[in-house]
């Protein structure tokens, strides 16, 4: 009998352990893209497991959760979306509303509409632009709208003390700020200056800035095709381009033959995804001082 409370004595004990584990389980938050995990973290500080569930190397915009991804984004406390078109899985699966927070929904009257296109990338197969331009972040100031977004929804949800929220929030709008004006000065007089991007990503970065970009439809980080040279080569004497943005990082291979054609280039990843790692508002800073110094390249060659 004494031997059998003990097992009962040990048994309640460890319940109740696990009990007390799993009521410090933290709230666990989903996001559709890098930028949206960064601003989340940044408000939530550790409170929340913040995950953006989208493997490395591989375009959030058109991501294809399986089963288990789904039911994983299904389960967390908050799911943190993008909203203007952007990953087009979360409008063919069914989501908690209860859970969902659209960080554009507050500013439709700011999102550029787009012609839409149908094209694939790689083995992405084939998809089209939802005719919503996506990448709103590329505009600090869009950034802070979908910041002040989330803390609503954090707040609404209880997942820290709001106060606390506030006050981060106050810091990250600060940094946001702080960001449009340091692009605001990098691109100054260059409203006559013509790029030409390898990819459709960049409006919000145009509008903002008074920035003139053209756009193209190249694989991000390959080389471009001799039709593709040829095409390019048709704006830059029809239209004066004289800077490349690149999406992502190209072959050597491909810089050489851009350089033949005239044109200064630059790197301006556009952070739906971490990249090297580099902190969102650093590493746009960064891609921002990248792009300025190119054109003003251009602007003395």
């Amino acid at each position: 009998m004494r031997q059998l409370f003990r097992s009962l004595t040990v048994m309640a004990a460890l319940l109740l352990t696990g009990g007390v584990a799993l009521s410090q389980d933290k709230p666990r938050v989903v996001t559709v893209n890098y930028p949206l995990q960064y601003i989340t973290e940044r408000l939530l500080d550790g409170a929340a497991d913040v995950v953006f569930p989208v493997p490395d190397g591989v375009d959030p915009s058109f991501w294809r959760p399986s089963i288990a991804d789904i039911s994983a984004v299904q389960s967390a406390d908050l799911i943190v979306l993008n909203g203007a078109g952007f990953a087009t899985w979360t409008t063919k699966v069914s989501l908690p509303r209860s859970k969902i927070v659209n960080t554009s929904r507050g500013i439709t009257d700011r999102l550029i509409a787009t012609e839409s296109i149908t094209h694939s990338h790689g083995d992405g197969g084939e998809h089209s632009h939802e005719g919503t331009a996506s990448y709103t972040w590329l505009d600090p100031t869009l950034a802070i709208a979908q910041a002040n977004a989330v803390a609503d929804a954090l707040k609404t949800r209880g997942l820290d003390d709001p106060a606390s929220i506030d006050e981060r929030l106050a810091a990250l709008t600060s940094d946001l700020t702080a960001l449009d004006q340091a692009a605001r000065a990098a691109f100054d007089r260059l409203a006559q200056t013509v790029f030409v991007a390898t990819h459709p990503r960049y409006q919000y970065l145009a509008r903002a800035y008074g920035l003139n970009i053209l756009s193209l439809e190249w694989e991000a980080g390959a080389m471009p095709s001799p039709d593709q040279i040829t095409e390019l080569r048709t704006l830059v004497e029809q239209d004066q381009a004289s800077v490349l943005i690149w999406e992502a990082e190209p072959p050597a291979e491909a810089r050489t033959a851009i350089a033949k054609l005239g044109l200064q280039d630059a790197v301006f990843p556009p952070l739906a995804t971490r990249g090297d790692g580099e902190p969102l508002v650093n590493a746009l800073e960064s891609a921002i001082k990248t792009l300025a110094d190119a054109a003003a390249r251009a602007e003395s060659g």
